[in-house]
């Protein structure tokens, strides 16, 4: 309790973030180079200080800076502000690749302070501070990503601070299984959402869906400057999962062609009978 946090980047994780260690009790700052975020972390009582471009000052006090900015920023962040980083500091993000991105952002900041990468599972579609009270932490995973530079103490700081901020479950995985993971349950499924919504020109189809269409493409409200640069960075895991799902519904339509009752009843039931994994409570 006696840590003192920073939280760059106040968007709708680091919002989060912020919300969530204030409430617990936590001394919390916040920089962003947006004042109007700063402004509403602060209205709120999400941070004690905020900072709207250079924040070297609360970058030099705090015992813990959690990183909510894109891949590419994380490292230059870590460039700039490295140097001004009291020894023992802990840093952490909130990435949604890890490859590429990790090593880099250790090197920069030195051996003096640890930087151990996380990634909390709690996105939404909608995006900034003022929409962070919508993220739920209890019912999503959050998963650790360290490398042989990272200590056990650093690991345990990280499960630590995902029990601080309510989430339930938390794994560890190495960056090369975890990118190769998010190129599925993540990167895949928006990349099918937005080309349903690229497939078809017809402006009223809003008029006509029910349910299944709405929750389908739900996350094809996406913030093209992050998810591009995530989708290029994952690029190879990506590729790949989208060659397999698209052998999946090729497999689909040539049921379909041959009019196979069967094949298509098969794989109905193989959908249905994985999808019920998803729905299992978890035993008291």
């Amino acid at each position: 309790m006696e840590k003192r946090f920073l939280i760059v980047g106040l968007g709708l994780l680091g919002g989060r973030y912020a919300m969530g260690l204030a409430r617990a009790g936590f001394a919390v700052d916040g920089a962003d180079t947006d004042p109007a975020a700063v402004a509403y972390a602060l209205e709120k009582g999400y941070i004690r200080q905020g900072r709207c471009g250079d924040h070297a000052d609360l970058a030099r006090e705090a015992d813990v800076v959690i990183l909510a900015l894109y891949p590419a920023a994380q490292l230059e962040w870590a460039r700039t502000y490295g140097p001004v980083l009291k020894p023992g500091c802990l840093i952490t993000d909130v990435a949604g690749v890890k490859r590429g991105i990790i090593e880099p952002v250790q090197q920069a900041l030195g051996d003096t302070v640890e930087f151990i990468a996380c990634h909390p599972m709690a996105g939404k579609e909608v995006s900034g501070i003022r929409n962070s009270h919508l993220v739920e932490f209890t019912p999503a995973n959050f998963i650790i990503t360290p490398t042989d530079r990272n200590t056990p103490e650093g690991i345990a700081f990280a499960k630590r601070l995902a029990a601080a901020l309510g989430f339930a479950h938390v794994s560890v995985l190495t960056p090369e299984e975890h990118d190769r993971m998010i190129g599925y349950v993540s990167q895949l499924t928006h990349a099918i959402a937005v080309s349903l919504m690229c497939a078809s020109d017809n402006g009223h189809l809003n008029e006509y869906t029910g349910d299944s269409f709405r929750d389908l493409t739900r996350i094809a409200r996406i913030n093209p400057t992050m998810w591009s640069e995530l989708f290029l960075r994952n690029r190879d895991n990506l590729t790949a999962e989208i060659d397999q799902f698209t052998a999946a519904l090729t497999q689909l339509r040539g049921y379909l062609e041959a009019g196979d009752a069967a094949g298509l009843e098969a794989m109905f039931r193989l959908s249905s009978q994985r999808r019920a994994a998803f729905d299992k409570k978890p035993e008291v």
